[in-house]
């Protein structure tokens, strides 16, 4: 049953996150890319429903589809591309320009609205904005105009913090909030400027006197979610509903796993939404998504509303959640695994709550040596107190958005240490990692599949080109390796070390 629900689980992830990059760009049905990528999933639980989870899939089963799959799937992108036309371009474009900048006289004939796409300044504008570029902190060199934005190319005479911070006020002075101004480097390394439409200008008075946070509504989806873990904690717990009904003091039991879980969720959340709005960067507040099986909840998110507006931001954002959610983990995990019990090992799956193999982990294996001592011996497992079954859901939370991988906030710290190309191709190298590591632990191949789903391209901040500072730095390269604990099994050697 529970790998069924979690056969749902993955698939409404999976049509979701297809939706959301797929369907602007391909005339393909989602719903043939979402089936092309849980065939995999698919044929696996098929496997699992007939033969039994004890028979190990064969070698070709497992292979094969992590191969064909992909393959498949862009292909049915390429071949739902529409072949656009550079006049179907320029009015789609037209079309957003219309709605985003109303004051636009729309009588004038198409072929001057066009004109204004692909040029969205006039001369006399083009020469303000090339005032805006002192030759001593940016000389410019040539403009290009995009349909989605204008592009200064150059050649970067002093420090990018300071040529950024000069040149965006006088574009602002010059245009207003007309554009958002971007500094990028080129893959070939070379720093830029773009003038990216502000979508958001006609909104301007609208938005600054209506609230984006909606606190009604996280309180309620809160509420709900903690009903809806709190039931899940009373299943852990074995308690049926006759059984709460007749004994009421009984729902502390499911009580201190949905707490426990809602606490490390929210916590994680709540930080990166208060250092966003120390930034001054417009988000949403915490929402909760409730579900009444597999754990209870899908966990939380809030809706960022602009861009980051520097490197620095974007790694503070991204880092303070799950290094506080760890920190919010560790010692419920802890005072969970000291109030589990000691079962003789049965198997060795990752989410067997009654008989958990903690060496699956070099972290979880240490935090168990520490809560349960001596106790502890070879070829015995844990049956986890719902305490410690939260504790455990939080650390595999944190290890997932850890990930280096595109808009995971693993993906937001590489990005930030190392840029947007380096990011790149640690998420590419993450995603194969995280299929041969499939293959050895068959039961991570939601997570391959879910890394293989995630856009590897990440939003570039407004200044993506200064770099950070030296601790700033290190301590990236702490939370990979902080990752790195809780992925890799137990060594062998430490095993017989801790006589575990």
């Amino acid at each position: 049953m529970k790998l069924w629900l979690i056969l749902i689980l993955l698939s409404l992830i999976t049509y979701y996150l297809v939706q959301r990059s797929v369907s602007k760009i391909t005339k393909t049905p989602v719903w043939l890319c979402w089936l092309v990528m849980m065939l995999p999933a698919f044929i696996w639980t098929a496997w699992a429903a007939f033969f039994g989870e004890e028979r190990p899939l064969p070698l070709v089963l497992i292979v094969l589809p992590f191969v064909i799959c992909p393959l498949l799937y862009g292909w049915l992108i390429q071949r739902g591309r529409p072949n656009k036309t550079e006049a179907e371009q320029l009015k789609r474009v037209n079309n957003l320009e219309a709605e985003t900048r109303p004051s636009l006289d729309t009588a004038k004939p198409n072929t001057s609205q066009e004109l204004s796409q692909v040029r969205p300044i006039n001369s006399t504008e083009e020469k303000a904005l090339r005032s805006c570029f002192p030759w001593n902190i940016y000389y410019l060199q040539h403009i290009d105009y995009r349909p989605q934005a204008i592009l200064c190319r150059g050649k970067l005479k002093t420090v990018p913090e300071e040529a950024y911070q000069k040149i965006k006020i006088n574009v602002e002075r010059a245009f207003g909030d007309r554009f958002f101004l971007i500094f990028q480097e080129s893959f070939r390394d070379q720093p830029f400027f773009a003038l990216v439409p502000n979508p958001q200008v006609q909104q301007k008075e609208r938005q600054t006197t209506k609230k984006i946070t909606r606190p009604g509504l996280a309180l309620a989806l809160l509420f709900i979610a903690l009903i809806t873990t709190t039931q899940v904690g009373l299943e852990m717990s074995g308690i049926t509903w006759e059984q709460l009904e007749s004994n009421p003091s009984l729902i502390f039991s499911g009580l201190a796993y949905s707490l426990a879980l809602i606490f490390i969720l929210g916590i994680h959340e709540l930080s990166q939404y208060l250092t966003a709005c120390h930034y001054h960067i417009r988000t949403t507040l915490p929402y909760f998504i409730p579900f009444p099986f597999f754990i209870g909840t899908l966990g939380a998110f809030m809706q960022r509303q602009e861009p980051f507006p520097h490197r620095k931001a974007l790694f503070d954002v991204s880092i303070v959640g799950p290094l506080v959610g760890l920190l919010a983990t560790l010692p419920i995990l802890l005072w969970g695994l000291s109030l589990s019990e000691l079962v003789p090992l049965q198997d060795s799956n990752i989410i067997n709550f009654e008989a958990l193999d903690l060496r699956f982990s070099f972290l979880l294996a240490v935090l168990g040596k520490i809560a349960l001592g001596s106790q502890l011996q070879p070829g015995m497992g844990v049956n986890l107190h719902p305490l410690a079954i939260a504790g455990y859901i939080g650390l595999w939370i944190a290890a997932l958005n850890l990930m280096p991988v595109g808009q995971l906030d693993g993906g937001h710290i590489v990005h930030a240490v190392f840029g947007q190309k380096t990011a790149m191709i640690v998420g590419q190298i993450t995603r194969f990692v995280a299929v041969l590591f499939a293959l050895l632990h068959p039961h991570f191949w939601i997570w391959a599949i879910i890394l293989w789903l995630i856009p590897l391209i990440d939003q570039p901040a407004l200044n993506d080109v200064t770099e950070l500072d030296r601790w700033r730095d290190l301590s990236g390269l702490l939370a990979l390796a902080l990752l790195v604990t809780i992925l890799l099994p137990l060594p062998v050697t430490v095993a017989q070390w801790f006589n575990i």
